[in-house]
């Protein structure tokens, strides 16, 4: 295990939900508003943590289970996303699949969790949620294998975008860009930003995320919102680690240009925002599906 990799580890710990705050604080300049603190997100994690929770006689121990379990799955995804041209913190070859499946299982935990408590809302939400996965988890493993076949069939994360530098953009742009345009789109469906949900509604008809969280409170509620912060900083790891190709040798470097793309993509996603509606929700399959051409496309270039 290399020291930049348990810096990483230990850095998206600490500073995941600042790249809510930057959102936030994006959308408030576009909006001419002041807007929250940047460090809002934190406040609120660590406010909820110190309230206790409440528990309807009619859930289960799967309700209590699931923010916990979910939290765990991302964090242990963590240990695998690379930063800053530095391996993750334990690469193995074939660990791409297991970072889409401990995804998948911090999003079964949240359904199960919503489900077990009866509501027709929450399981609406958890419906929508499950539908939309399906969708985009095809496209995000696609693009994987793809940015894999650009970096000469690299079998791991750390090794297949360790691998991907100028040279590579120069010899297999166009589909890398494929690849991240697939990215970006799985990157928003998966964080529940706009234009595939809202995290800001309170409207139960047209939520997903939000509403299957709308029970649970207190620590609970604190551990669903880090394992978001969590998750995006997973997913924008990935997508720094394509878009900014910085590979130096001098992991300073390399770390601190990861690090702004991290905060550029933040800023992105709160111009997206600020500049466009959500979609309605049938359309959303669409955008998915579209995700997944463009994997699939950048995939057959590379296999020419």
């Amino acid at each position: 295990m290399r020291i930049e990799s348990a810096v990483h580890f230990a850095a998206a710990l600490v500073f995941a939900p600042l790249l809510l705050g930057i959102i936030n604080r994006t959308k408030a300049l576009v909006a001419g508003r002041t807007g929250p603190p940047l460090l809002q997100a934190y406040f609120d994690i660590f406010k909820l943590l110190g309230k206790g929770a409440v528990y309807s006689r009619a859930t289960t121990w799967v309700f209590r289970l699931g923010p916990a379990a979910g939290l765990a799955a991302v964090a242990l995804a963590l240990a695998f996303i690379p930063f800053g041209g530095a391996p993750a913190l334990f690469p193995f070859s074939g660990d791409f699949l297991l970072v889409v499946y401990l995804l998948a299982a911090a999003r079964f935990a949240t359904v199960a969790a919503a489900l077990d408590t009866g509501s027709s809302f929450e399981g609406m939400g958890a419906s929508r949620e499950t539908q939309f996965s399906a969708l985009a988890e095809p496209a995000l493993l696609l693009g994987i294998i793809a940015v894999a076949r650009a970096a000469s069939g690299a079998e791991s994360l750390s090794a297949c975008l360790g691998a991907i530098d100028g040279r590579t953009w120069a010899a297999s742009g166009p589909a890398l860009a494929l690849a991240a345009a697939a990215w970006f789109t799985v990157f928003l469906a998966e964080n529940a930003r706009i234009p595939v949900d809202d995290p800001q509604t309170h409207l139960e008809l047209t939520m997903i995320h939000e509403v299957m969280v709308l029970d649970h409170g207190g620590p609970d509620l604190g551990y669903i919102h880090y394992a978001a912060a969590l998750k995006m900083w997973v997913l924008g790891a990935l997508l720094a680690a394509l878009l900014i190709p910085v590979r130096t040798g001098v992991w300073a470097i390399d770390g601190a240009a990861a690090a702004a793309g991290m905060v550029l993509l933040a800023v992105l996603v709160g111009v997206v925002e600020s500049s466009m509606a959500r979609l309605r929700l049938v359309r959303v399959p669409q955008l998915l599906i579209a995700a997944s051409t463009l994997s699939v496309l950048a995939l057959i270039l590379l296999m020419r």
